[in-house]
């Protein structure tokens, strides 16, 4: 028997891990952490997995967000020894993505342990989920590096075949063609896809072929604001913000986000619309994930990799200053007006950001720009959804700064962009809600109905679905 098994990211948004069993064989599409709090939280990483992890066969990354990837230390660590499957862009994300998890994991440990130690039951504090040495025996492993729409053959007539999901670099759709007693089939992973509107990515493919698709809804019950709405909204924000004399926060994360920001500041600096101001860009993880969006130029948008070959790196500027270490981050304390700082990480559960909006979130000419999405039970979700006063660092900060949410910059796909997706599959026969919040998918599920008279179910945790 066929089936799919859902140990992660279903009736939530993230811990994205999927068991596909074809056969004798074994396939996980991701693996990643839960975050944020209650039922699906980060509490859950630490538990072990529903399957043996030495059975697994093959491991397919669909991209390298650590709610997809978080949890292939743990993985590895508890036995897995298959090959891993993923774009060459995704190995090299996921390597830094995962050194910077590794280090947060061991000083959240760290300090931690020492709390424990003063109130005498240090004993009751778990170890690290995976240390830089685990992180480092994941890519000791196998790894084939696929191009999109490259197929590979696993066994037993198994194919795998990746679509840009046009989501962050790397990032992919999945394919697998197999055989049902004979009958060719096709079952398809979305992954997280991105708009067909993006400011540094071409846009998503599409495909025509499945009998089964299991399809990301967290933006499933809303439209965007259109792209360039949400540029002129930025850009006016940060001159109206710097005007007056105050400083922007930006909580952003490391990969896609910080670099779209890094290109709209770039353009609003070389066409002379960026008031004298200086820009942070305080995240090492940020700073090398821009490297790799160096590195592979192919993988942008025509308009940056042109921008690119003609005038040079497209995410630098005159007043941006990088800032890798802490004592340089702490520097930025001393800067009190007319400043732009991008600072990990997205959701405000941990990172520089914690201490930028320490200091400047209780000032009204301040303004913090939210650029992404916010799991619920986060600092971030918290600010947008209107706390007066907000916890950070065990201190009490009034929260009297600006707040401005601009979705249109998502890398996720809206309900118009995934049901426009999902319209080109001729003949789907199942289809399958994952990766959303069930709030979501509710509205996501009647919307599919009324526009393309498809059934939709939504995955639960660790029920199997036959294929």
């Amino acid at each position: 028997m066929n089936t799919v098994t859902s140990y992660g990211a279903a009736g939530t948004v993230t811990g994205s891990c999927h068991l596909v069993k074809l056969g004798p064989i074994k396939i996980l599409i991701d693996c990643g952490i839960f975050q944020g709090e209650g039922v699906g939280g980060s509490h859950r990483n630490y538990e072990p997995f529903e399957f043996d992890p030495a059975e697994i066969d093959f491991l397919i990354i669909t991209h390298a967000h650590l709610d997809h990837i978080g949890r292939v230390p743990k993985l590895i660590k508890d036995g897995f020894n298959g090959k891993i499957i993923a774009t060459k862009p995704t190995k090299d994300i996921a390597q830094i993505m995962l050194l910077d998890s590794a280090k947060i994991l061991k000083e959240e440990y760290k300090t931690l342990r020492r709390k424990a130690r003063r109130r005498g039951d240090e004993d009751t504090i778990s170890e690290p989920l995976y240390t830089e040495d685990h992180v480092k025996e994941v890519f000791s492993k196998k790894w084939h590096l696929l191009e999109y729409f490259e197929k590979h053959k696993l066994p037993k007539g198994i194919k795998v075949t990746f679509g840009n999901a046009g989501h962050i670099m790397g990032s992919a759709f999945v394919m697998i063609d197999y055989f049902d007693e004979k009958i060719p089939k096709r079952v398809v992973f979305s992954g997280d896809i991105g708009s067909k509107h993006r400011l540094i990515l071409d846009p998503l493919d599409n495909t025509e072929i499945a009998d089964t698709l299991f399809i990301e809804s967290t933006y499933g019950d809303r439209k965007h604001k259109p792209l360039q709405e949400s540029v002129d909204e930025f850009k006016q924000t940060v001159i109206d913000t710097l005007e007056r004399n105050g400083n922007v926060l930006i909580p952003s994360f490391a990969l896609e986000r910080t670099q779209e920001i890094l290109w709209l500041l770039h353009q609003m600096s070389y066409n002379g619309e960026l008031p004298k101001c200086q820009v942070f860009l305080d995240s090492p993880l940020a700073i090398k994930a821009t490297r790799l969006y160096n590195k592979y130029p192919v993988h942008l948008s025509d308009e940056v990799e042109y921008h690119t070959l003609d005038n040079g790196d497209p995410f630098s500027f005159e007043s941006l200053s990088t800032t890798s270490t802490r004592e340089e981050s702490r520097m930025i304390n001393k800067v009190k007006q007319r400043a732009i700082i991008i600072a990990g990480s997205g959701m405000c559960h941990g990172g520089r950001i914690m201490h930028h909006l320490k200091h400047r979130l209780w000032n009204s000419k301040n303004t913090v720009i939210f650029v992404g999405f916010q799991v619920e039970g986060t600092l971030g979700r918290k600010i947008i959804d209107g706390d007066e006063y907000v916890k950070i660092y065990g201190e009490d900060i009034v929260v009297k700064a600006q707040v401005q949410t601009i979705n249109g910059f998502s890398a996720h796909a809206d309900q118009d962009d995934l049901i426009d997706w999902i319209s080109n599959f001729s003949e789907l026969k199942n289809l399958y809600l994952i990766h959303g919040e069930a709030s979501k998918m509710e509205p996501f599920s009647k919307a599919i109905k009324e526009r393309l008279n498809q059934d939709a179910k939504v995955m639960e945790y660790g029920v199997s679905v036959t294929l």
